[in-house]
């Protein structure tokens, strides 16, 4: 089987538990900083996941961001399964023609979410799932997309089109990660103590129920992939 392409933006941010709920191999690239990033055809992929990372999607101080934007339209173009992640949303948004509002409106921790719509994937979350959010910046929906999820802060929070299925926040999240992002520097550097401690309680109130369902979340994006092999 080919493997997924998972490309990540900072160390913190990785794969979660996507990874390992894909039940595939895997390739991890960060090529975020680089001007003219290797990376593999897309018949060498079974699939493309593009997860977070706390520059703006269309920051071009990181000219990789260019080049995964161009891999991620392509990847649809050629039905190639692609699934994107906070930034990862907002690139696949923007590859796909929608746009980036920057610092949009801020949301950091655990709040539901609202699915409107089925979805073979993002409907075993639930209707009303609780979520680890943790972003600044919105896209709009894409020409053609099918909006999945929703806030009143963020309109777009889930959208499928074509072989994309792009998520505003963080399914990927286990214990260990959201111990890595709370004492990283990086994640908190505007959140007091009191709203730390708050995101670690709501992360041990909801992680146990929230992952599962993130794993069949996973696991339905891994059936597209493996059926292209």
């Amino acid at each position: 089987m080919r493997p997924v392409l998972i490309l990540t933006h900072a160390p913190h941010e990785g794969p979660g538990l996507i990874a390992p709920a894909l039940d595939a191999p895997v390739r991890v690239r960060t090529v975020v900083s680089s001007d003219a990033p290797d990376l593999p055809a897309l018949d060498e992929i079974s699939g493309l996941v593009v997860m977070g990372g706390a520059m703006d999607a269309d920051d071009d101080r990181f000219p990789g961001l260019a080049a995964e934007r161009d891999l991620i339209a392509r990847a649809v173009e050629a039905d190639v399964p692609v699934l994107g992640i906070c930034l990862g949303m907002q690139l696949v948004g923007l590859a796909l023609g929608g746009e980036l509002s920057r610092r949009h409106g801020t949301e950091i921790g655990f709040a539901p979410v609202d699915v409107v719509a089925e979805d073979p994937a993002l409907s075993v979350l639930g209707e009303q799932p609780t979520v680890l959010h943790w972003h600044d910046d919105a896209v709009s929906l894409p020409p053609g997309a099918t909006l999945l999820a929703s806030t009143s802060t963020t309109p777009v929070q889930a959208f499928r089109l074509g072989s994309a299925l792009a998520l505003q926040f963080h399914p990927e999240l286990e214990p260990g990660m959201l111990d890595l992002w709370l004492s990283t520097p990086e994640m908190t550097e505007r959140l007091g103590e009191d709203e730390i401690e708050a995101i670690r309680a709501d992360g041990a109130k909801y992680l146990p129920d929230l992952a599962p369902a993130a794993r069949a979340f996973v696991g339905a994006f891994a059936t597209q992939v493996r059926a292209r092999g």
